[in-house]
């Protein structure tokens, strides 16, 4: 990565700054409003295409009631870009680019943030590399300042990388003592087992010992780059601002990624992910009276037409509540589980249906047995109409709740750009809901639910067949 002029910034950025608040940018950013969002329901905010004078897409909602603005990124490539050898390559630079940067240690660095009550973290996850930053709008050019630095000269100091990784590893330590860990990771593994997506997000306490610095100035240089780069906004700041701080913040990186070498091309061509088929459960003994139960198969990708079908049938198997299908089956006429819920889970390049649960020791086969019988029952009759009309309501009537703060939308919009939705779905988010019928509910679930083709994981001390 080419050195950061970090005396100069200041200078800079008030010069850009002065252009935009005169209106006199050289270039102006291109704003397109284009859907719209209920934010809450006396508000409604338009979502705002904004495309800064150096190319880069933004999706904003505009809020000048409070004077706080959110901004959340991702770049392509995770973890799942991880080389063998040094599984959790991503995850310690997530936790060591805001600890210095540039002429600053990282004492310095989070003396600024806190000193500004600016807020800026890192995530890796499988196929994203994520940052999100909040600040008072009094403060957004230092905040802006300090998030360039983070991403074009990080630091990597010997001090703050020998305590990031002493933090992941005992990170990694306490996951092996989790048994709900144990039990994703061990389907993960099971579900792809020729896969990156199989091995563990924050490696291994030897394979984070293995990363050095050069290592991770390795990964910031050739994974932090334009191309593919998805940015959101919220708050009190409008498209102007917008486009110019975008680009000062990101507009210094490469324009494309560099091929990473395990597997040796993009994060977009890593190889589709197929789970295996293979119901033969897994067991894995653990002390205590009470067992995990995970299972898994192929999903239903988001874009895909049955997308809305499914999260309903979702919903209506394993939803929130008591009155859910595998709640009614299992917890209520039974009492075997507190707890038992289905989700659809997506990656770039998989996507999984997942029903989890727990039960004592003596009724995991029982429990398992309900949960195969309730999805072959639904996959072959489908579900009553009230219980579609109530996911529906429920569904619809549950989203504008997720838009409770900035910071919130920001998020959920980066959630739907990493989804590959178009702005306008917001707009569609319901009708589309609205739209399904039985008929779709049952088509998909004979598409979905395959109880035959999931893989089982079993942790604690089950006793008995478990199936």
């Amino acid at each position: 990565m080419k050195a950061p002029w970090v005396s100069q910034w200041a200078f800079q950025w008030a010069l850009v700054l002065a252009l935009v608040l005169l209106g006199q940018p050289a270039r102006a950013a291109t704003v397109t409003k284009t859907s719209l969002v209920k934010v809450s329901p006396a508000k409604a905010s338009l979502v705002e295409r904004v495309v800064s004078p150096g190319g880069i897409e933004v999706w904003l909602v505009r809020d000048a009631k409070n004077p706080i603005i959110a901004l959340d990124w991702s770049f392509r490539g995770g973890a799942a870009t991880d080389p063998a050898d040094r599984l959790g390559l991503a995850a310690m630079a997530a936790g060591l680019l805001d600890e210095g940067a540039g002429d600053l240690d990282s004492a310095a660095f989070q003396g600024r943030l806190a000193d500004r009550s600016i807020g800026l973290a890192f995530n890796a996850s499988r196929d994203w590399f994520s940052g999100a930053l909040l600040t008072l709008r009094e403060n957004r050019e230092e905040a802006f300042t300090l998030a360039r630095m983070a991403l074009t000269a990080p630091r990597f100091d010997a001090d703050a990388v020998a305590r990031i990784r002493g933090q992941l590893q005992v990170a990694v330590r306490r996951e092996e003592a989790d048994p709900v860990t144990v039990a994703y990771h061990t389907l993960a593994r099971r579900l792809f087992p020729d896969h990156p997506y199989g091995r563990p997000l924050r490696g291994t306490t030897d394979t984070l010992a293995a990363i050095t610095a050069d290592d991770l100035r390795g990964f910031a240089t050739r994974r932090l780059a334009r191309d593919g780069l998805l940015v959101t906004a919220a708050g009190d700041i409008d498209p102007a601002e917008l486009g110019a701080a975008v680009d000062w913040i990101f507009g210094a990186l490469p324009a494309a990624p560099a091929p990473v070498a395990i597997p040796d091309a993009l994060p977009e061509t890593l190889p589709e992910a197929l789970p295996s088929a293979d119901a033969r459960p897994v067991a894995v003994s653990w002390p205590g009276p009470q067992s995990l139960f995970v299972q898994a198969g192929a999903g239903i990708p988001p874009g895909d037409p049955d997308w809305p079908a499914a999260l309903l049938l979702s919903h209506i198997l394993g939803g929130e509540g008591l009155e859910s299908r595998l709640a009614e089956a299992v917890r209520t006429r039974r009492g075997l589980s507190y707890d038992v819920q289905c989700n659809l889970q997506s990656y770039a390049h998989a996507d999984l249906f997942i029903v989890s649960g727990s039960t004592a020791n003596a009724t995991v086969g029982q429990a398992l047995g309900l949960v195969r019988h309730t999805l072959a029952e639904v996959a072959v009759h489908g579900v009553t109409a009230r219980e579609l009309r109530d996911a529906q309501t429920y569904l619809i009537g549950s989203f504008p709740l997720q838009f409770t703060n900035d910071r919130a939308i920001a998020a959920l919009l980066l959630d739907i750009r990493r989804d590959g939705y178009a702005a306008g779905f917001l707009d569609r988010r319901d009708a589309l809901l609205r739209q399904v019928t039985l008929a779709d509910v049952r088509r998909v679930a004979a598409r979905l639910l395959r109880p035959d083709a999931m893989a089982t994981v079993v942790v604690g001390g089950a006793a008995g067949p478990l199936r």
